[in-house]
């Protein structure tokens, strides 16, 4: 499915915390599938998607977690070189303004998956399909 829902937590900056949750993820069988993380005015803004929304919201709850959710586009792009080009390229051929990106990894085949941050995701998911499509890949 190309559009994912990617969990964006805000925690204190300091050792262990992103250890702690990510353990309380496993422990409850949470694959996390694509993250990013970095510091923000002493707090640690993280992105996160999960194989399991549903279960991930009950863990983060459980933890107390500070959280927004919003859909992004996940696209399985060929590793090779280009790709990621020919996908960024055809978002701004259609005036889409990617916001950010990240990696992950896809569970079942480990393939690399890109996660687009765009205001327009109901029009950048077909044209990301489009690309990985043309690149022999599956969004």
């Amino acid at each position: 499915m190309p559009i994912a829902r990617e969990f964006s937590l805000t925690m204190d900056d300091r050792p262990g915390m992103l250890g702690k949750l990510c353990r309380a993820l496993a422990e409850r069988n949470v694959n996390i599938v694509a993250a990013q993380s970095f510091p923000s005015s002493g707090k640690s803004l993280t992105r996160l998607v999960f194989d399991d929304p549903t279960k991930a919201r009950s863990v983060l709850d459980s933890e107390r977690v500070t959280y927004t959710e919003t859909d992004v586009v996940k696209v399985k792009l060929a590793n090779r070189p280009g790709e990621l080009a020919r996908a960024a390229e055809k978002l701004g051929d259609a005036a889409i303004n990617i916001n950010y990106l990240y990696c992950g990894a896809e569970p079942s085949s480990n393939a690399p998956l890109i996660i687009f941050g765009v205001a327009e995701v109901g029009k950048a998911t077909p044209l990301l399909e489009q690309a990985a499509a043309a690149a022999g890949g599956k969004a």
